[in-house]
């Protein structure tokens, strides 16, 4: 077997394959990481006592007031995870939920970075590293995103933004 086939066999036949799988995942990925916020957002919002309790009193944020601090969270964890299960502008609504998941790791440090809490941080990291990859590769072919590229470009206007959604 040369080495041509080899490599058709071994890398490029399961990437064509799996290929079809991108975006289906893109969607999963945006919905699941879009519904851990939104639970966080709702139960902030549904318990605003208990959560101006905590603002001020437990959560340590920087630069902004509790009260502040609490509505802009909450407004954040509800209205960017909207906006990314439908994918209308997909890496800056995953950049906008980085930066809440960011605050709320560092309004929280000193007991998510405390002994027994690892997995805690870990999911931070994960719901992180998710929105990085939407943030890198765009939230797919199945977004508004992509929609509206595709809307764009069959009346022939230039887009605005030269973004890759695929």
């Amino acid at each position: 077997m040369t080495l041509t086939r080899l490599t058709d066999w071994l890398v490029l036949r399961p990437a064509r394959a799996l290929r079809m799988l991108s975006d289906p995942l893109a969607l999963a990925l945006r919905v699941w990481v879009s519904l851990e916020f939104l639970r966080s957002g709702w139960l902030k919002l549904t318990s605003w006592e208990n959560t101006l309790f905590l603002f001020r009193e437990e959560y340590h944020t920087p630069v902004l007031p509790p009260v502040l601090a609490a509505v802009v969270g909450t407004a954040g964890e509800l209205a960017f995870p909207l906006l990314l299960i439908a994918g209308l502008t997909g890496r800056l609504v995953a950049l906008g939920l980085s930066a809440v998941n960011a605050m709320a790791v560092i309004s929280y440090a000193h007991v998510l970075l405390a002994e027994g809490f690892e997995a805690a941080f870990a999911q931070h990291l994960l719901w992180g590293l998710a929105l990085l990859v939407i943030i890198v590769h765009g939230p797919g072919r199945w977004s508004a995103d992509a929609l509206i590229c595709r809307v764009s470009e069959s009346q022939s206007l230039p887009p605005r933004v030269s973004w890759s959604v695929v």
